[in-house]
């Protein structure tokens, strides 16, 4: 899934090149993509954008008169791209704007599953549908972070891609940030020391900035994951090998040298087929 270093690469990538022309058309390619239904799409045509911004994992293009919002979330699958005039698009897009000059935003959806979504919405329903998100994973330092920790007991992979806690982190960068951070995913989040929150702070902001450096240079998954889907090969830091935890939706991927003390964390899902 895009999380928020490569979400924030296609919002800078894209914000010049969507203001360019006026919109001619926006139509969904798919009838489950299109999530709202006031207003309509139409109601874009002759519109311009402003730019691109972004709200965690949610990319947005505001109109540059100020009363819509295009908001596009690509969740596991979805794929943005800007294809120049004279330049030939995907045939079948989930979504498509085009602009007057030729030019066109594409959405497209890897797999059968249609989870991508797009909205068209006023400022104000933006606001409120977006209410729930925690602040932005990239803007925390160590004492908000430390209040979102402690508010409630959680184990901190867990809290890491709980969008209503932090913004933007999902299972990869949950791994990624743990094992910068050197502590255990299942570790309760109420009960790290002063110096354990101060270090994840820091781990989540160096993470998510090596990274955007890294998606800003059109790296893949190989440059930017250091442990995530790396199970079974030699950790970065000490050369242990990389274990994992299987759930059914994500892996949980670790050193125990560097993050558990040695200990090996349970399988859930081989203890379940087990019982």
């Amino acid at each position: 899934m895009p999380e928020l270093p490569e979400v924030e690469a296609w919002v800078r990538e894209l914000s010049p090149l969507v203001v360019r022309a006026p919109i001619a058309s926006a139509r969904p390619g798919h009838i489950a993509t299109l999530k709202s239904f006031d207003p309509p799409p139409s109601a874009l045509e002759g519109r311009v954008f402003a730019g691109s911004e972004r709200r965690g994992k949610n990319l947005l293009f505001p109109t540059d008169d100020g009363e819509l919002v295009l908001r596009v979330h690509l969740m596991s699958a979805g794929r943005l791209r800007y294809v120049a005039p004279g330049k030939k698009g995907p045939a079948k897009p989930m979504f498509r704007v085009a602009f007057a000059d030729g030019g066109e935003l594409d959405l497209t959806e890897a797999g059968k599953k249609r989870r991508a979504g797009v909205w068209i919405l006023t400022p104000e329903a933006l606001d409120a549908e977006l209410a729930h998100l925690g602040p932005d994973a990239l803007d925390l330092d160590a004492a908000s972070l430390g209040a979102i920790l402690r508010a409630e007991r959680r184990q901190l992979h867990s809290l890491l891609r709980d969008q209503r806690a932090l913004a933007g982190i999902g299972r990869a960068h949950a791994n990624e940030v743990l094992w910068e951070a050197r502590l255990p995913p299942f570790r309760i989040s109420a009960e790290l020391s002063d110096e354990e929150v101060g270090r994840l702070a820091t781990a989540i902001h160096d993470d998510l900035s090596r990274a955007l450096e890294l998606r800003l240079q059109d790296k893949g998954d190989a440059a930017v994951y250091r442990v995530h889907g790396h199970y079974g090969e030699p950790c970065p830091r000490c050369g242990e090998t990389l274990l994992r935890v299987d759930f059914e939706e994500h892996t949980i991927t670790y050193c125990a040298a560097c993050q558990t003390g040695g200990r090996i964390l349970k399988d859930r899902r081989l203890s379940r087929l087990l019982r």
